[in-house]
């Protein structure tokens, strides 16, 4: 599997830095609030189980998951979602985790969708952000980081479900999803 990266992009101690750094932000600016971690299932799994340990406040995770991808490389436009949320979030202070913000378009869906559960506040964070694909203007409110336009894998982020386990972020040999 490791053979399969070209390189790594973020290494395991990069990304555990960042995220006790983003841990510290949320804290902060949740303070005294009522929080509920929505986490985009699969890939935002491994960053939100570090995230919610390194936010110092009481807080709830519920779970959903959403895909435009399949098993491509690129966004199909439409979302599916295939399990929402069992929280209620009405009222509550709500931050949706997801491993990437690419195009934006899944981002954007579940953000709208949780907004008719009536939340206080609905903020975003994703550990990377690919900012030169999205199509729709969205940013996330927390961003871990900043990448190029290379086809990443590790830390949760897959390619047809395969090298989510890599302890790190790297790019992907094109060979591997460019294969006929």
């Amino acid at each position: 599997m490791h053979n399969d990266v070209a390189k790594v992009l973020l290494t395991k101690e990069e990304i555990s830095a960042r995220i006790q750094s983003l841990g510290a932000e949320i804290t902060r600016d949740y303070a005294g609030k009522n929080i509920v971690v929505v986490v985009l299932l699969k890939g935002a799994a491994w960053f939100a189980t570090d995230l919610t340990r390194a936010i110092d406040l009481p807080l709830r995770v519920d779970f959903m998951v959403a895909s435009s991808y399949g098993n491509g490389t690129s966004t199909s436009g439409k979302v599916q979602v295939k399990l929402e949320c069992s929280e209620n979030l009405e009222g509550k202070d709500v931050l949706l985790v997801d491993d990437i913000i690419d195009s934006g378009v899944t981002f954007a869906a579940i953000s709208d969708l949780l907004k008719q559960s009536k939340p206080a506040s609905l903020k975003t964070v994703a550990l990377c952000d690919k900012a030169e694909r999205r199509i729709n203007g969205l940013d996330a409110d927390y961003v871990g980081f900043k990448i190029p336009d290379e086809f990443v894998v590790g830390f949760g982020l897959d390619y047809a479900g395969d090298y989510r386990n890599l302890p790190y972020i790297g790019v992907l040999k094109p060979k591997i999803y460019t294969k006929a």
